[in-house]
């Protein structure tokens, strides 16, 4: 099973290709796109759309994990932004026919950590552990993106676990 996590955005979004085979899981690639923040809006979403799309041809996924959105009283533009990116990424994916694992913030710290409210270190510690990486994965939005990928596996699989009781 291969899943990307996306952490999206404007400026960075960030990605992450996981492969897993039952609990055993390892990293296939993990990048950022960098739209052209000179251009307009509409411009760099095009060009957002056109990285990702690669992303997908290039490694076939067959689920895409990305945080659901999320407000903050105090930036409420901020959220606007990233959800033109998301809405991008959501709409590559659905092109593209590839699932769609929609996850919150708080589930992906609870499902790394077993802690919700988990900080920064906290998540990309539990990345570093899961992987076995000897160092914290940069830009933070890669980290983000891995977390964001491990965190949808580890729903996933116990989606399927689930499933798999209630039919017996």
């Amino acid at each position: 099973m291969r899943i990307c996590g996306i952490d999206p955005g404007l400026r960075t979004t960030g990605y992450a290709v996981i492969e897993a085979d039952g609990a055993r899981v390892k990293l296939i690639e993990a990048g950022v796109v960098r739209p052209d923040k000179s251009c307009t809006l509409p411009v760099r979403l095009r060009q957002l759309s056109l990285e990702i799309h690669d992303v997908f041809s290039e490694h076939k996924p067959d689920a895409i994990a990305v945080e659901k959105l999320y407000s903050h009283y105090a930036h409420p533009v901020t959220a606007i932004l990233m959800g033109h990116a998301r809405g991008v990424i959501l709409a590559a994916a659905a092109q593209a026919h590839i699932e769609l694992i929609d996850i919150s913030a708080t589930r992906i710290k609870r499902l790394l950590t077993g802690n919700g409210h988990a900080s920064k270190g906290q998540v990309q510690g539990a990345v570093m552990h899961v992987l076995n990486l000897k160092e914290t994965p940069e830009p933070p939005d890669v980290a983000d993106a891995i977390a964001i990928a491990l965190a949808g596996w580890r729903m996933r699989v116990r989606t399927q676990g689930e499933a798999a009781q209630r039919a017996r």
